[in-house]
C-alpha cells in the first residue's frame, strides 16, 4: 500500500508538472490529484523540490530505457542508427507522454539539482556521442553537436506537443516523414 501512495503522488505530481508547470503546481493540488492527504506527501518527499528532482530522475531513466542506447552497434550505418532512435523516441512519447513534456519543461530549472542534472547530462551525452560519431564518419554535419540535437530533439518534442494539444495527428505516414526531414536536416547532402 506504501508504494502504491507514492506512486500516485509520483504519477499526480507528473501530469501536474507537465501541464502547470513547477511554479504553478501546489503541494495541496498533488494531494488532491494523488488521493492522498498533503502530509502523506511529506512521508515520502521532504518538500515540493524533492518531489520533483526525484519525478525528473525517474523520468530520465524511463527515457533512457526506452531508448535502449546499449543496443546501437556504433559501427552501424548512420542512418540505420537515426532511425533506431527515432523509433524509440516515438515509443518513448506514445507511452508517457508527461514525461517527455516534464523533462523538456524542466531540464534547465532553477529547482533542478545536481543528481538531476547529471543525469540528464548523461542521456544527452549518449545522443551527442552519436552525432559526433556521424561528424566523425562524414555523414552528419559539421555542426556544433548541441545544435543538431537541438535540430532533432526540439523538432520531435514540439511535435508531439501538437500532437497531444490535438493539433496534430499522429499517424505512420506523418511520422516517418518527420523522421526524413529530420535526418535530412542534420545529414551531409
Amino acid at each position: 500500500m506504501e508504494t502504491n501512495k507514492r506512486d500516485a503522488i509520483l504519477k499526480a505530481a507528473l501530469a501536474l508538472f507537465a501541464k502547470r508547470g513547477y511554479d504553478g503546481t501546489t503541494v495541496p493540488m498533488i494531494a488532491n490529484t494523488a488521493q492522498v492527504g498533503a502530509g502523506t506527501i511529506y512521508r515520502y518527499f521532504e518538500n515540493k523540490e524533492t518531489l520533483v528532482n526525484a519525478l525528473f530522475q525517474q523520468c530520465v531513466q524511463e527515457f533512457s530505457e526506452t531508448l535502449k542506447f546499449e543496443e546501437i552497434d556504433p559501427s552501424s550505418d548512420m542512418r540505420d542508427q537515426f532511425h533506431y532512435i527515432f523509433k524509440r523516441l516515438i515509443k518513448f512519447a506514445d507511452t508517457n507522454i508527461h514525461a517527455l513534456l516534464f523533462i523538456e519543461s524542466h531540464n534547465s530549472a532553477y529547482y533542478i539539482d545536481v543528481t538531476s542534472r547529471k543525469a540528464f547530462q548523461g542521456l544527452m551525452e549518449t545522443l551527442r556521442q552519436m552525432m559526433q560519431n556521424g561528424k566523425d564518419r562524414g555523414v552528419i554535419k559539421d555542426l556544433q553537436t548541441d545544435a543538431l540535437i537541438a535540430l532533432v530533439y526540439g523538432a520531435f518534442v514540439m511535435l508531439f506537443k501538437l500532437i497531444q494539444a490535438g493539433l496534430l495527428d499522429e499517424s505512420e505516414a506523418m511520422l516517418k516523414e518527420v523522421e526524413e526531414s529530420c535526418w535530412n536536416a542534420i545529414k551531409i547532402l
